[in-house]
């Protein structure tokens, strides 16, 4: 089976980067939805950031079984703050149009 426990840890980081850029221009500017836009961005880098800590952890394991249960984990936080994040591109989209 591929592993895909360090291909999720940087990408999880590379996206944990740009959640932090999208929550920081947000209070920057002042946006009007930001309501929204904060709980998706909050909730796309909470479960980045469990992705980057469960693939960490799949990696450094010895112990197969626990490895393959840790990486899926990541995987599947990782698919959802990926929905939170297009949720939160759906929203800037429609308000800037």
């Amino acid at each position: 089976m591929k592993k895909t426990a360090p291909h999720i840890l940087n990408a999880s980081t590379n996206l944990l980067g740009f959640c932090l850029v999208i929550i920081t221009s947000l209070k920057i500017s002042k946006f009007n939805h930001s309501s929204y836009l904060d709980e998706f961005t909050v909730g796309a880098i909470l479960c980045l950031m469990m992705s980057c800590a469960f693939s960490f952890l799949a990696i450094r394991t010895n112990k197969e079984k626990l490895s393959d249960k840790l990486e899926n984990i990541a995987d599947i936080l990782f698919f959802v703050a990926l929905l939170c994040i297009t949720l939160a591109v759906c929203i800037v989209s429609i308000d800037v149009v």
